[in-house]
């Protein structure tokens, strides 16, 4: 059976600072040890922490599982587009 999406949902599952499970991704913009940037439906999602990794990445389902400590979770209201792109130039700097 399909499993049905709604607009604008958004589930973080955060196990002991260590283990994410986000959903409602639709596209992972940037990531590294430090830092994770995500397109989710409720805008973007930066995720900061020291060793992060990417452990299973399904855009398809709009899911992203990540491990590493995790120290912050921020939203932007910021869309996609020309003004993510310039989020993304001023993270990067």
């Amino acid at each position: 059976m399909e499993e049905l999406r709604i607009a604008n949902t958004q589930k973080i599952s955060l196990t002991n600072r260590s283990q994410a499970l986000v959903t409602g991704v639709r596209d992972v913009l940037a990531f590294d040890t430090v830092q994770v940037l995500l397109d989710t439906e409720l805008g973007m999602l930066e995720i900061k922490g020291e060793d992060l990794h990417v452990v299973r990445l399904m855009l398809e389902k709009g899911e992203v599982a990540l491990e590493g400590r995790i120290d912050s979770l921020v939203y932007s209201d910021v869309s996609t587009g020309a003004k993510a792109e310039s989020l993304f130039t001023r993270l990067f700097k």
